[in-house]
C-alpha cells in the first residue's frame, strides 16, 4: 500500500525586537525584516585593526570639532524604523542627533554609517543593506573592502546614493563633514 504524503506549507516565522534582545549574549544577529541573520564567524584581526582605526580617527575628530554627534563601534544596535523589525548592527555608526540614543542602541537613521565587510557578508553589505540605509535615509555610508583594499563612498543626495570609490592609498572625504578627509595610508594597518 502507498501512502502519499502531503506536504505541509509553513510560513517562515518572523522574530521581533523582543527576539532580538532574547538572545543569548554570545549570539552576534541582525534582524531584517523580521528575520534573524546570523553573523557565523568572528571578524579578521584585519577587520578588527580596520575598525579600531577609523574609529579612533572619528571619534579624535569629533571630539576636537565638538558638538553633538557620537560614533559607536560594533557590536551597536541600530533600529532602524520605530514601527518596523529591522536591527542591525553596524561596524560604526555616527549619530548625531542624540534624542535618537536608548540604553538598547539607536532608533532612527544613524548619519553616518560603515561596514567592513567579509568574504561571507559581501552581499549583505553591497545589496541588503545599502538598500535598507538608502530607505532610512542614513546621509552616509561606506564600505570597506580589506581583500581588495577599496572603500566605497555611498552618500544620500536628495533620494539617491551617489558613490565614489577609494583604495587604501587614498584619502577619503567623508562628506556629511566639511573638513574630515581620512588619509588610509596614515593608518597603522
Amino acid at each position: 500500500m502507498v501512502v502519499a504524503r502531503r506536504k505541509l506549507k509553513l510560513k517562515p516565522r518572523h522574530y521581533t525586537e523582543e527576539d532580538y534582545y532574547n538572545l543569548p549574549e554570545n549570539v552576534r544577529a541582525e534582524l531584517i525584516r523580521g528575520h534573524l541573520i546570523y553573523n557565523q564567524a568572528a571578524p579578521s584581526r584585519f577587520h578588527q585593526t580596520i575598525l579600531g582605526e577609523l574609529y579612533t580617527a572619528i571619534n579624535m575628530y569629533l571630539k576636537e570639532k565638538g558638538g553633538r554627534c557620537r560614533v559607536f563601534p560594533a557590536p551597536f544596535a541600530v533600529k532602524l524604523w520605530e514601527d518596523e523589525k529591522t536591527i542591525v548592527e553596524p561596524d560604526i555608526s555616527v549619530i548625531c542627533d542624540r534624542d535618537k540614543l536608548t540604553d538598547r542602541g539607536c532608533t532612527g537613521a544613524p548619519d553616518w554609517i560603515i561596514e567592513i565587510i567579509s568574504p561571507s557578508t559581501s552581499s549583505h553589505d553591497y545589496v541588503v543593506k545599502l538598500n535598507l540605509y538608502a530607505e532610512a535615509g542614513v546621509r552616509e555610508y561606506w564600505i570597506v573592502d580589506p581583500d581588495k583594499e577599496s572603500i566605497f563612498v555611498y552618500y544620500l543626495e536628495e533620494a539617491y546614493f551617489k558613490v565614489e570609490s577609494y583604495t587604501f592609498r587614498d584619502k577619503v572625504h567623508a562628506n556629511i563633514y566639511d573638513d574630515l578627509c581620512i588619509d588610509f595610508t596614515e593608518l597603522d594597518l
